[in-house]
């Protein structure tokens, strides 16, 4: 019920920040005393550069790590993308809200999401192995590592762990184990023996939010063969089963119970779900939001080429 409610939180946030998305404006002002042309500006004009921009932050980090926030069509003065433009399986550019960044906030590791219509490199054992080794040593897995621990210390979560610094490194070092486990069994070694595919692959906002969210929840439970055929997930919920058997090696007896384990394991699955809601809805936001500064953009030229002598 929490991830549920969590997830459809999420759901309506991205909702409200979707009806507003309109494409950008597209004036062409010329001025009558010398025959000049203001700078136009449409879908197809690359996004100016964001920094400082209050009402860009959001988008900024979207538009970064590979997948650029500019959404570049062909036009007459540009016969093809630019070349940081992702484009899909046609060689067409992905729309802003089928985008799924590097980076969500330009933070967040999304290594292991597809956009919309893209034809993402084959899995298989060492690009899987490369994924993997990204998500387990990405600089921000630590510091949510350092809160996880903190909080689970706070909490008391295993008293035999104590508390203090001492308890706060048992905490630490533990939860690094549990969470580098977890992420080479559920994203290469399951995936590679099995031939599972558990990269997300965004639904899009072709569909309702009820059925993006419920979509969401149930990629826990359903993930890809190497072909594209829908499977059982089997590597992504085998890799959080073993991973809390490897667990009872370095846990103290009072925190492996099996009540233990299976709160661990729910704890896990949650996670895993509001982690896809974001991800699902994200891509809507950051457009909203680029689209946005491009209609201010559009406006503060408007302004400027009409108050020109």
């Amino acid at each position: 019920m929490l991830v549920a409610l969590v997830g459809l939180g999420i759901s309506s946030v991205a909702n409200a920040q979707q009806e507003q998305i309109p494409d950008a404006p597209q004036p062409s002002i010329t001025l009558a005393a010398d025959g000049r042309s203001a700078p136009e500006f449409s879908e197809s004009t690359s996004t100016p550069d964001l920094a400082g921009m209050p009402d860009a932050a959001f988008p900024l980090a979207f538009a970064h790590a590979g997948q650029s926030g500019r959404d570049t069509t062909q036009s007459n003065n540009h016969k093809g993308p630019s070349p940081d433009v992702p484009v899909d399986a046609n060689g067409n550019p992905i729309p802003l809200d089928r985008r799924q960044p590097q980076r969500i906030l330009g933070f967040m590791p999304n290594f292991r999401s597809v956009s919309g219509g893209a034809k993402p490199p084959p899995p298989g054992w060492k690009n899987n192995f490369i994924v993997a080794t990204r998500q387990a040593t990405d600089y921000s897995s630590f510091i949510f590592l350092g809160l996880t621990s903190l909080t689970a210390e706070g909490m008391n979560m295993h008293p035999a762990l104590g508390k203090g610094i001492g308890g706060f490194y048992a905490y630490t070092w533990r939860g690094f184990l549990d969470k580098t486990d977890n992420t080479y069994l559920s994203a290469w070694l399951l995936p590679s023996l099995l031939h599972e595919d558990t990269r997300f692959y965004a639904l899009g906002n072709e569909h309702s939010i009820v059925v993006r969210e419920l979509y969401v929840i149930s990629r826990q439970a359903v993930a890809r063969t190497y072909g594209g055929r829908q499977t059982p997930n089997i590597a992504g919920l085998g890799g959080k089963v073993l991973t809390q058997v490897v667990s009872r090696y370095y846990y103290p007896p009072s925190a492996s119970t099996f009540g233990v384990l299976a709160s661990k394991f729910g704890y896990s699955v949650m996670r895993d779900v509001i982690f896809s809601s974001i991800r699902e809805f994200y891509p809507d936001i950051a457009a909203h939001y680029i689209r946005k500064h491009r209609e201010k953009i559009a406006r503060q030229a408007a302004a400027g080429a009409s108050s020109a002598p």
